[in-house]
This record gives structure tokens, sequence and C-alpha cells, in this order.
């Protein structure tokens, strides 16, 4: 805990660090922030998972950029010790690790941009290419290299990239680049009353392996359409990718395509999404969820309740199609802002692509999740929400014909006693007489703004039948908030299972511990 003890004392020193940093009248300005996520793990008698050996992980992230009128320029150093478990740069080098795997430089003039060293960036819905950072999940797929861009007012953008990525603490051998191209036909053309969109994109991954070389180049391509007018909106792409050596030698492809509707105060959105052979390493011999060139996330509804998110949706890149509809309508008082009713519907469904995929050679339902929820404010002070998931997925990615089928009833109140302090209690129960069994969860979080929150959590698995495991995950924190410095220190018991961010997830081993989180800005 020594460690823990050392990082508090260098937040508390991080306080007055509380603005941007101004370097003179014309010598622009600093930002930067910190971020430490700590971990110190006990042996637990009811977990199956004993502690790592030195009892402590600990993941910390520190980011300056500099800003000059069109000039701005950055760094981002990390450091491991080592790193908590369930992060899988941790299994990569040396356990502890110190790295500054991110710097850049950039030049944004009116039509054109030029930046070098990692880049960040999506073509399109990111289908053929996305690189980003997530520290949620310990996912950095950074590009050191360079792009440029340049537009011609509103009717033309192109952009161009090219380098390394970064594959957990180091930048590989393979290289990737690539060029996107958008076109504003409604600019060109002059359609005042909507917008209209034609784009491609291109992106090429070349990797040796071995002495052939027929087996080292990969070429990705998708072509979208989107399109914008009087409420209603489209978004369309395909995406053709080449035979890809680094995975099975076979060709993919992907299409998507969104459709909504909006009106004053219903919407209604649906899209549907068709994946086969889109799995597309960085590097062949790189494993893991940060492995990846593009960005494949799940297409369902994202919940933040504990047992609505017990078993979320894991997708099948290698051959997938389904898709999800929202339905959304707000009904509000005439006479008091404070009274409303929010209704939302949400349904999403995902199928193996081809028979082959499957043991019994037919298609096999991989997921599905019928699920509405209703807001209500009553009043000034008072807002409650319930929710209801009818969840079916498939253990085996659709291998095997069997799925488990679970009914998740959740109850929402928040109570605001004063424009400071406020109560908010949730009681949630799974139904499900199979895998493991029935669940129970409730949480109480109480705030005091803007300073205090302070918040306790059970979730406990009735263990009935022949299946469950009788054991309950508990929790209790707190937090502090003082300007742009904020602590939060919880201890409990975690239940194995995927952390998912953006509808990308990572496993998390079971562990009992406390944790200490700090983020600070300046």
């Amino acid at each position: 805990m020594k460690k823990l003890l050392c990082l508090t004392i260098a937040a508390l020193c991080t306080l007055p660090l509380s603005a941007q940093i101004k370097l003179g009248e014309k010598g622009g300005t600093i930002v930067g922030s910190f971020e430490s996520n700590n971990i110190g793990y006990f042996n637990d008698k009811v977990l199956s998972t004993p502690a790592p050996e030195d009892h402590f992980g600990s993941n910390d992230y520190l980011k300056v950029d500099y800003n000059n009128g069109r000039f701005s320029a950055g760094i981002q150093a990390e450091a491991y010790l080592p790193a908590i478990q369930g992060y899988e740069i941790g299994q990569y080098g040396k356990r502890y690790k110190a790295l500054m795997p991110m710097i850049y430089a950039k030049w944004q003039d009116k039509n054109y941009s030029v930046t070098a060293g990692n880049l960040y960036d999506q073509f399109g819905n990111g289908l053929i290419y996305r690189s980003f950072e997530d520290r949620q999940l310990g996912f950095n797929n950074s590009l050191l290299g360079l792009r440029a861009t340049y537009n011609l007012g509103n009717y033309f953008t192109v952009k161009a990239l090219y380098g390394r990525p970064r594959l957990y603490n180091n930048y590989q051998s393979s290289w990737a680049g690539g060029a996107d191209l958008s076109l504003s036909l409604g600019d060109i053309f002059g359609l005042n009353k909507g917008a209209l969109f034609l784009e491609g994109s291109y992106v090429n991954r070349y990797e040796k392996i071995g002495d052939i070389a027929s087996q080292n180049m990969l070429n990705m391509y998708s072509a979208r359409l989107n399109f914008d007018i009087a409420g209603f909106n489209f978004r369309g792409e395909y995406v053709g990718k080449g035979k890809d050596f680094s995975v099975d030698g076979s060709r993919g492809k992907a299409i998507y395509g969104e459709v909504g509707y909006f009106y004053k105060k219903f919407s209604v959105t649906a899209a549907v999404r068709a994946l086969d052979k889109m799995v597309t390493p960085l590097l062949s011999t790189g494993v893991g969820t940060g492995n990846t060139l593009n960005y494949l996330p799940a297409l369902t509804r994202q919940y933040t309740y504990m047992l609505a998110n017990l078993n979320p949706y894991q997708v099948n890149a290698e051959g997938e199609i389904g898709g999800q509809i929202d339905l959304y309508y707000s009904y509000r008082s005439k006479t008091n802002r404070h009274r409303y009713w929010n209704f939302h519907f949400n349904y999403s469904t995902y199928y193996t692509l081809r028979k082959s995929q499957a043991k019994t050679g037919n298609y096999e339902r991989l997921w599905q999740d019928i699920n509405f929820d209703v807001e209500r404010q009553w009043n000034k002070k008072l807002k409650t929400t319930f929710l209801y998931s009818f969840q079916e997925w498939n253990p085996y990615h659709g291998y095997h014909h069997r799925t488990y089928v679970s009914n998740i009833f959740v109850a929402d109140v928040q109570y605001k006693f004063d424009r400071k302090k406020s109560l908010r209690v949730e009681a949630q129960y799974l139904l499900s007489g199979e895998y493991e069994g029935d669940w129970v969860a409730g949480l109480a979080e109480f705030n005091m703004a803007p300073h205090w929150s302070f918040f306790v959590s059970d979730m406990y698995n009735l263990g009935r039948g022949n299946v469950g495991t009788d054991k309950n995950y508990y929790s209790v924190g707190a937090s502090y908030t003082l300007r742009r410095t904020r602590f939060q220190l919880s201890y409990g018991r975690n239940r194995a299972g995927y952390i998912c961010s953006g509808g990308v997830c990572r496993y998390s081993p079971e562990y009992t511990g406390i944790n200490f989180v700090l983020t600070t800005s300046f």
C-alpha cells in the first residue's frame, strides 16, 4: 500500500494546477491531465481466483498538450506498476513498465492540416479502420506516422495517413495506411433543404510473413452514402476486404445500413449489419482485444445497470447478421416543466451468417434483447425509472445449438432533497432457471454537490437448484471532487465477467480488493 500512499501525495501536489498554463501573451498554453487507477488485492476464500503475487495493480496516464495558434503538440506517458489484472498490456514484456507511447505535432491551417506522430482517426463507421484509445479497456492502437488533410470549402474533404500501429507496449513490424474521401453533393448541387454525402475509403496493411511476398499485403475499401432531409436520415456502407493471410487467407465483407426519423418528441432508428470474415489484426502473431485495425462494436443496447449488463453480447466477426431498432417518445407537461414521461423501446437480435458456422448445419441465434424503460419525472424532486429486459444469448457463438434466457427487472428512484443533496436507489432482479440462475442486486447512492458522493451496492446470486454460485458481490465507496481533481476510494468483491465500453469488451477476472482512482486536469 506504500505505492497507493505515494500516489495520493502526488495527487495532492497537483491540486494548485486548476487551470491551463499560459506562456506569455503569445507563447501559447499548456493543458494536461493525470489519471491513476489502482487496486490493492486481497485473498478471498470465497473466490476461486487467488490474489496476484504482489497484491497490487496500477495503471497511470499523464497527458500534456501545447497549443499556440495553428500549431499544437503533445505527449502521453504511461506507467503500469504492474498492470491491473484483466488488462492485456500486462501480459507483454516486463510486468512493471513505464513508456511514452504517444507524441505528436500538428499544424492546422485554413484548408489543410499536417500531423506527425501518433494518430487517432476513423474512416466511416470504422469497419475498415479506427485507431483510438480507451483506458477502461486498456486499448490503444494508435498509428505512429504521418497524416495530411485537405478540404475545399464544404464541397470536398480528403485525408491520408500512414505509419506503424501500436500493439500494447510496442509499435509493430507491420505497416498500415489509407485514404478517406468525402464529397458533399448537397453543397455541390445546391440542395438547401438537405445534406447528401458520397464517401469512400481505402486501407492497406503490410506485414511480412516469412519469405512469401504474396502473403504480406491486405487491401480493404469501403463506399458510403449519407443522406439527411426533414427529420429523415440514412447511413449506408459497403466494405470489401481482400485475402488476409494473417487470419486464414479468406476474403471478407461487411454491409451496414441505418435509417432514422425524428419528429418533435418522437424518434425511431433502425440499424442492420452483416459481418463476414472481418477479423482484421494488426499483427498475425498478436493476440488480445487490442490486436485489431478496425472497429466492430456490438450494435445492441449498452446498459449501466449491473444485472442488465451481466452477460453482454460479444460480436462474432467471423460471421453474423442482425441489427437493432430504437424508439423514443417524450410527453411533457404544458404547465409544469418538472413533470414529464420518457418512453424507450429497444430490440436487437443477431444470427450466424452461414450454416457452416454451427455444428447443427443451421443458422443459429447468437443474441436477442427485447427491452423497454419508462422514466417519470413526478415533480422537481422525484424521478423514477422502470426497466425490463428479456435477453437470450449463445455462449458458444452459435457453434452449438444452446442459448440461455434471462428476464431482468430494474426499478430506479432518485430524490432531490435540495439543490445540493440527492439520493438514488436501485433495485434489480434477474430471473433465470439456467446458467447461474437468479440474481438480485441493489444500489444506494447519496450525493452532496459539488464535492462528495457515497455509494453502497450488492449483487447476490441466489444459487437455486443445480445452477448458481450462491455468492454475493458487494462494494462500498466514496468520491471527493475539488475543482478539476476527483478522488474515489472503494472496497468490494467483483464478479468475473466482461467490462464493455462503446460496445467493445475485455474480460476481467474476479477479485476482492480496494480501489483508488484519481483524475485531475490543468
